[in-house]
């Protein structure tokens, strides 16, 4: 198992906190890297990548654009100059076999690749950011844990 470089904890009950982590990780992320977003339905997940995404954008002074999940087109893609992000969302994947149809992974030392779900992949990539999202005890309030593997 491997043990991750740098751990992070925050308190992200209040969406201003989630837009402020997300800020700060668009200034480290890169092409190459890959994130997992593990967490359940609803915890803030497809927020948070917004929040990235469209700091990204405004970063490159460009016009932000919607972010919604892909939970049914499995992927969506985003151009910000020469940063191709890769948005996948696995929540309707049955098997570990399916991951296999949709190119998951293959070109992702070239892209920001952004992963919800990634628990239905088989093999993880042994670099990587993991975002742990979980409910506190009271479903409003919330905690997003960080692992860099990078």
């Amino acid at each position: 198992m491997p043990i991750a470089t740098k751990s992070s904890k925050y308190d992200i009950s209040k969406e201003s906190a989630t837009a402020s982590i997300a800020k700060k990780l668009s200034t480290i992320v890169k092409k190459g890297d890959v994130l997992f977003f593990f967490g359940e339905i609803g915890v803030g997940k497809t927020t948070f990548i917004r929040y990235l995404i469209n700091n990204l954008q405004k970063k490159n002074r460009l016009k932000l654009t919607e972010v919604p999940s892909p939970t049914f087109n499995l992927l969506n893609e985003y151009e910000i100059k020469e940063l191709l992000i890769q948005h996948y969302d696995l929540f309707r994947i049955k098997n570990v076999n399916e991951t296999k149809n949709i190119g998951l992974l293959e070109n992702c030392n070239n892209v920001l690749t952004l992963v919800e779900w990634p628990e239905k992949i088989k093999k993880k990539l042994k670099s990587r950011i993991e975002l742990i999202f979980e409910y506190k005890s009271k479903l409003d309030q919330r905690i997003l844990k960080i692992n860099d593997f990078r």
